[in-house]
């Protein structure tokens, strides 16, 4: 008897168990149960990753998924970007399996922004995302002003080479032209008259230096061109950029607010640009390969914005356009060539030559 009560326990024990199991299995299939759908897709990684810091203020951020989802569900209401409660404008696109937020102005610096995407955004089969993901980064820059590149004494001169200043006649040029370690020969084009020292010419307003002249010009020139190196380098050492690639380096057309500027490649300014800030503000443009702005091209200055606040520190060679207009200070490792009728107000200081052709150049 014992066993008959025995058996009939663990029967009815064997037939409850596959009952919940079963129920279990059924509320897994029609998502009744709070367990994640295995075939929901999932955020695989996010560009700026949660809590990075010093993130380019020209970035757009990027979602990518575990698989390809539903274009129409991927959009500005389920994709957004705010600054505290403010939501950032912006456009919002998808492709493959990536989700772009592009703001439709830069950031700004040093904020905390926080990027979300929520379930309502679905898989291409309908599915959808797993739960809503948050996350955060700081833009790069600083509350407080850029600091000045100093130029120490390179600051005397509008134009300081190394190794040749060439003009094709006739320029105007206001300000002292140096030249080191080479000598006084390797300034053509200018018609110069000697003094002691210095020579002067027709063209210059200002004075003709070079490393062959009376004491003490040779060593002011080694001291200035040693200022120059350095400044080429703070200027290219500066970290954490506001800004990183910015429009792939063709900025034709755009208006530049102060920061400090990233290029790995190439900058071309086919059109016209606008540089603008108040007075005190500081832009730094760190470029990697060549800088060349097309004819006819105007830099124009607005709000307060001063020439001798923008250096353009460039590694390769910096080409102006025939009758373009060229605001700022040029750091150059490789060379500085002002095609005809071009002109520039700023400094030209170059690790080798610079190249003149009938042009117009102010010391800011």
């Amino acid at each position: 008897m014992k066993s008959i009560n025995k058996f009939f326990k663990y029967s009815t024990f064997t037939a409850l168990f596959m009952a919940v199991l079963m129920v279990g299995c059924d509320n897994q299939n029609t998502g009744d149960i709070g367990e994640p759908d295995i075939d929901a897709p999932t955020v695989m990684s996010t560009s700026p990753a949660n809590n990075d810091a010093d993130i380019a203020r020209n970035l757009a951020v990027t979602i990518t998924f575990s698989e390809a989802m539903d274009p129409a569900t991927v959009n500005a209401n389920t994709f957004t970007l705010k600054q505290g409660t403010t939501t950032i404008p912006g456009t919002v696109s998808y492709t493959g399996t990536t989700a772009t937020y592009t703001a439709t102005n830069s950031f700004a610096s040093a904020e905390v922004y926080t990027a979300n995407i929520t379930t309502g955004a679905k898989s291409s089969q309908g599915i959808a995302l797993t739960r809503n993901t948050e996350w955060t980064f700081t833009t790069a820059g600083s509350n407080e002003p850029i600091a000045k590149v100093a130029l120490g004494t390179s600051a005397n001169y509008v134009i300081l080479a190394k190794t040749a200043i060439n003009n094709n006649p006739t320029s105007a040029i206001t300000g002292d032209l140096g030249l080191s370690p080479a000598a006084g020969s390797y300034l053509t084009g200018f018609a110069l008259t000697d003094n002691t020292g210095y020579a002067t010419s027709d063209q210059v307003t200002g004075k003709l230096y070079a490393a062959d002249m009376t004491d003490p010009t040779p060593s002011n020139l080694t001291t200035a061109v040693d200022n120059m190196i350095t400044a080429y380098n703070d200027a290219a050492g500066r970290s954490n950029p506001d800004f990183f690639e910015l429009y792939d380096g063709n900025i034709g057309g755009k208006t530049l607010t102060s920061g400090l500027y990233k290029w790995t490649n190439t900058v071309l300014i086919p059109t016209d640009i606008t540089i603008s800030g108040s007075a005190e503000d500081v832009w730094i443009f760190q470029i990697a390969e060549n800088l060349t702005l097309s004819s006819a091209v105007n830099i124009t200055l607005s709000g307060g914005a001063q020439a001798k606040n923008i250096f353009w520190q460039v590694a390769g060679e910096v080409t102006v356009g025939t009758t373009t207009h060229f605001e700022g200070v040029i750091l150059s490792m490789t060379g500085i060539t002002l095609n005809s009728g071009a002109s520039l107000n700023g400094r030209m200081l170059a690790q080798t030559a610079v190249v003149l052709d009938g042009n117009t150049v102010v010391q800011p």
